[in-house]
């Protein structure tokens, strides 16, 4: 599956555009990870619980939102986006969208040998 926050994909075609997809997933904060953002606001620097927390839920957003452009029958996603919010008290969603498209790979001009020049 090709991937592209652009609307387009570099070195190829869009054939045919399917349908928009995405992928969600809503996380609580853990108990000890609070704790430690805690002690770390004192002190400053980054909250690794936290990053590695955010990064999971990009992860399993995006593979959600591929097999559903996979089930639609897409090679590519375009115009990817994330937005997050907040659900309640302490768990936020992660959400990721674009657009399921088929894309065709531009076959490079090739000049031809046997053409005379004229």
């Amino acid at each position: 599956m090709q991937l592209s926050n652009l609307e387009t994909l570099p070195g190829h075609k869009i054939i045919r555009q399917l349908d928009v997809v995405y992928g969600s997933t809503v996380r609580s904060k853990h108990v000890g990870r609070d704790l430690m953002a805690s002690l770390k606001n004192i002190v400053g620097g980054e909250l690794k619980g936290y990053t590695e927390l955010l990064e999971e839920s990009r992860q399993e957003a995006m593979q959600r939102m591929i097999e559903k452009a996979q089930g639609l029958g897409a090679n590519a996603i375009v115009g990817i986006r994330f937005s997050t919010s907040n659900i309640a008290e302490g768990a936020s969603e992660l959400f990721v969208y674009g657009t399921a498209v088929v894309v065709q790979a531009n076959a490079p001009q090739l000049t031809d040998p046997f053409k005379t020049q004229g």
